[in-house]
């Protein structure tokens, strides 16, 4: 998908503008240690972005405690995101990356809450979060 984002940089700019651990997940299809991300807890109202464009990706209220280690999300925005097969690790999964600059975010499986029955299991480090004014 990287190839047709929209935003293209090399990894050399991509470098500069993301921390070490951003640059992993995002450029290089990583994945952040299970319950390590302070967005696990995050339950403000709010809007979550990528972290390697801004493009807005998820709302708070379409975010739920999964269990898995990871924040959680049963919707993302209309044409926020994109998909493909992951056939790493010995299984097939279903990528998820940002629609917007190809930045790998997680992962989608069929196994979340009503009413989508999906389950978007994001690294945080890959998103940021934006809490609404009031």
């Amino acid at each position: 998908m990287t190839d047709k984002a929209p935003i293209q940089k090399s990894d050399e700019e991509w470098r500069k503008e993301l921390t070490p651990e951003q640059f992993h997940v995002l450029r290089q299809h990583g994945t952040e240690r299970a319950g390590t991300s302070p967005l696990n807890a995050e339950k403000r109202e709010g809007l979550f972005r990528c972290a390697g464009c801004g493009a807005e990706l998820f709302d708070s209220g379409t975010k739920y405690e999964s269990g898995c280690g990871w924040p959680s999300f049963f919707e993302a925005k209309d044409g926020a995101v994109g998909t493909s097969i992951d056939k790493s690790h010995f299984m097939t999964r279903t990528e998820v990356h940002c629609a917007k600059c190809g930045g790998h975010l997680g992962h989608v499986f069929p196994d979340g809450p009503r009413p989508t029955g999906m389950r978007f299991c994001m690294n945080g480090v890959a998103l940021t979060f934006e809490p609404v004014s009031k």
